[in-house]
């Protein structure tokens, strides 16, 4: 039932998103040298890797690492990256890998290929048979704001809590922090 949601939901979102993600690729594309979007390689379920779109926010050559690992992020943003992340619109073509099965709307948020600390802990607590999510419970109890320990206990009580009603709840409670910015690190 979960990847029927997936599917009908992410097919829904492209159509009715499809003018305005075309306006936004738009402006990625003709604020900064580059492609409108940025694939990512992150680890998705059983630690498999898969490439993730997102609207670019970033420099061409920024660094691969996770932002907060920058000297300076800010030094590194497009002129509409700060508003892309705050937000979250920069996350909408994410729903490409929800239609085609290496994300779900619901989910551990998916780690950076590099993220060898979070991707461990996660296996040890077995996290990672999970399809990694564009929101999650980690998400909606502090976003960036929360440790990495605390995300896996987080990610680890939604394995174990998972279920349509409480991906409802998830995906409600998603869209207070994302109108507000709450949370969000750049």
């Amino acid at each position: 039932m979960k990847r029927l949601f997936d599917v009908a939901a992410s097919g829904a979102a492209l159509l009715v998103l499809a003018a305005p993600l075309l306006i936004l690729a738009a402006i990625v594309r003709l604020s900064s040298p580059g492609p409108a979007l940025y694939w990512s390689q992150r680890v998705g379920r059983d630690n498999r890797l898969f490439s993730m779109p997102k609207f670019r926010t970033m420099r061409i050559d920024t660094p691969e690492v996770a932002t907060h690992l920058l000297d300076d992020p800010d030094c590194w943003l497009t002129p509409p990256g700060a508003l892309l992340r705050k937000t979250s619109l920069d996350e909408l073509p994410q729903l490409w890998s929800v239609l085609v099965g290496d994300m779900s709307l619901v989910g551990p948020r998916p780690a950076l290929f590099n993220q060898h600390d979070l991707v461990a802990l996660r296996t040890e607590a077995g996290v990672e048979v999970l399809r990694p999510g564009v929101t999650g419970w980690a998400q909606i109890n502090g976003r960036d704001e929360i440790a990495i320990p605390q995300k896996v206990a987080l990610d680890a009580e939604y394995l174990q809590r998972q279920g349509f009603l409480f991906d409802l709840r998830i995906l409600l409670a998603t869209v207070a922090p994302v109108v507000t910015g709450k949370g969000v690190t750049r």
